[in-house]
């Protein structure tokens, strides 16, 4: 997948350390984004039978932590890839 971002000349970033802070307290990388693109998307891989409310919280998280916008969860699981595609999208109803 990066490799196919990379050929359309977007910028991509792998597993990108995201911290967490709390009050005065920081914790340098509480979290791994599986992609960024262009500083603004948030991609997360996935390859499990079903996904659970708890892999969309996980992407609202990034999403508020990071300050973006919008995410991607693919789960590579599903029988259509179409059927896998989640799209993500802070302060805005799913």
């Amino acid at each position: 997948m990066k490799h196919e971002l990379l050929q359309r000349e977007l910028k991509v970033l792998s597993e990108v350390g995201m911290p967490i802070r709390y009050g005065t307290a920081t914790i340098d990388v509480g979290y791994r984004l599986d992609l960024l693109v262009e500083d603004q998307l948030i991609v997360e891989l996935k390859a499990v039978q079903n996904v659970a409310p708890v892999h969309k919280a996980q992407l609202f998280s990034y999403l508020r932590l990071g300050n973006k916008q919008l995410s991607l969860l693919l789960n590579f699981h599903a029988k259509h890839m179409k059927d896998g595609i989640h799209r993500i999208a802070n302060n805005a109803p799913e």
